[in-house]
């Protein structure tokens, strides 16, 4: 702005200063913008127009209204090149060509109902899933991250006041097969493939939710896919000398004893393990009957032995995403053995039913009917209370226990549990009461006062079979309930 002399002026000559201010400014007027820090992540969208296709999907859904609130949230977002890129593949002009179930999928399925940072992202998957409940896979190419195999991040960690952006470079095509049906898909797994058809595997493997109550629950399973190409190494080139080369009984095939069975199910996982999941312990297979073990050292070492043999994770064609877990493939024919036991840490509430709530590793929940409410929690007392507090709180696996309160009874029913000896202690705390402990419904006598150490031991067993294992602690004076976890040793001696 060029120099004004400043006069005191008069009345009238007002209009005159008001002049010679407005005409004396030669350069543009500076547009303030808001940081993105200061805005929630829809202003964010919504005010840069190189994503008006995006903000035009969370308009027409109302899903800009979620990512208004306080979040935190995390928004994958493509531009409009992007977005008119996957119009093309998908052959329509705008998302108005597609259903407005599928819009809506398409938006939610880059939102993440929590703070993810680049820094946080590792080889496996994202940590929280996406807001369908699927989990975003995510490698690295150099120092680029990919998701989902094809989409990479081109600007990271956009910070806003409720969570953070980043940029990719194309669409995230919402994950819509089975493990099974990814697997079937691809011809490099045919004899694989085949294998799980022959014993009806593949009828779990391709459920992807089942009613549940008044809701639905989804399904989480990891398959350890054997290529083609792996079974001709060791001279197998069809379904029938796959059979042959692990049982002399073919027709029995479907059964959980036959050893091709037993074979096929051990490549099959319950629950999901991205790589990013994995630690060094035992992952029980869909029916618990087995194990497999997993090392993770400098690399992810399937049944390391002593002799530091082990069967290797092909990584580049591991991590596949499927509706209802994932895929990885394995460098070796990975045959049935029985580990030995290891330490295992339980949690009280890794139950399948409790974890169907909405108040799971979120919030407190309340039950009062001790016979019906869970199938393996049983209890007498006033309540059971879903304890969870992810601050200020003693170190508990996941921030949750279960907790009671007064005079009170808690049983526990494990999953299967390897055969072997094991030393058995817990994490519980109490109020300073007294209780007792049962095991399989024998008093173990080997405890009875509040507030051990997590070394104190409970008992020690020397189990003959995998099976199921009931806990069952008893109050024997009035007080607080907190119980997080057991904790199964191995006996090596």
């Amino acid at each position: 702005m060029k120099n004004i002399v400043w006069h005191i002026l008069t009345k009238g000559s007002k209009l005159f200063l008001f002049a010679l201010i407005l005409f004396s400014c030669n350069t543009e007027p500076q547009l303030w913008k808001v940081d993105s820090e200061q805005q929630v992540i829809s202003e964010y969208v919504e005010s840069n127009p190189e994503f008006s296709e995006f903000n035009k999907m969370l308009e027409a859904t109302e899903l800009n209204s979620l990512l208004a609130v306080r979040g935190p949230f995390t928004l994958f977002l493509p531009s409009d090149e992007q977005m008119k890129a996957y119009y093309a593949e998908k052959g329509v002009s705008s998302f108005t060509g597609f259903s407005d179930e599928f819009t809506k999928q398409l938006v939610l399925n880059h939102i993440v109902g929590s703070n993810i940072e680049t820094g946080d992202i590792g080889l496996g998957a994202l940590r929280d899933p996406n807001a369908i409940g699927d989990y975003i896979v995510s490698e690295f190419v150099g120092a680029d991250i990919i998701l989902n195999k094809y989409s990479k991040i081109i600007k990271r960690d956009i910070r806003s006041s409720n969570g953070v952006i980043h940029l990719i470079d194309k669409v995230i095509e919402p994950v819509t097969k089975s493990v099974y049906e990814i697997i079937e898909s691809n011809p490099s797994y045919s004899i694989f493939t085949e294998g799980l058809k022959r014993t009806n595997l593949k009828d779990t493997l391709q459920t992807i939710s089942f009613p549940y109550g008044k809701q639905t629950a989804r399904t989480r399973f990891t398959v350890l896919a054997v290529a083609d190409s792996t079974f001709n190494r060791y001279g197998i080139t069809n379904i029938d000398q796959l059979i042959a080369y692990f049982t002399d009984q073919p027709d029995s095939i479907t059964y959980l004893q036959n050893e091709f069975f037993r074979y096929m199910e051990y490549h099959c996982l319950a629950n999901t393990y991205y790589l990013s999941d994995m630690t060094t312990k035992l992952y029980p297979t869909l029916t618990y009957d087995n194990s497999l073990s997993i090392t993770v050292t400098d690399d992810y070492k399937i049944n390391l032995d002593n002799d530091k043999n082990y069967t290797k994770f092909v990584i580049d064609q591991s991590n596949l995403p499927g509706k209802n877990g994932t895929v990885h493939t394995v460098a070796g024919l990975v045959p049935t053995e029985e580990p030995k036991p290891s330490t295992l840490i339980w949690e009280t509430t890794d139950h399948f039913d409790l974890k169907q709530g909405d108040y799971y590793i979120k919030n407190y929940k309340r039950w009062f009917d001790g016979q019906n409410t869970f199938a393996n929690i049983k209890w007498g007392g006033d309540y059971l209370l879903y304890y969870y507090k992810n601050h200020d709180a003693p170190v508990q696996v996941n921030w949750d226990c279960l907790s009671m309160s007064g005079w009170w009874w808690c049983e526990v029913t494990t999953p299967k549990i390897m055969k072997g000896k094991y030393k058995i202690t817990s994490y519980l705390w109490s109020g300073q009461i007294d209780y007792a402990v049962y095991v399989d419904g024998v008093n173990t006598a080997l405890i009875k006062r509040s507030d051990p150490a997590p070394g104190v031991v409970w008992a020690e067993v020397d189990w003959t079979k995998t099976e199921t294992h009931k806990f069952k602690v008893v109050a024997t004076s009035p007080g607080l309930l907190f119980w997080d976890t057991i904790i199964f040793t191995p006996i090596t001696n």
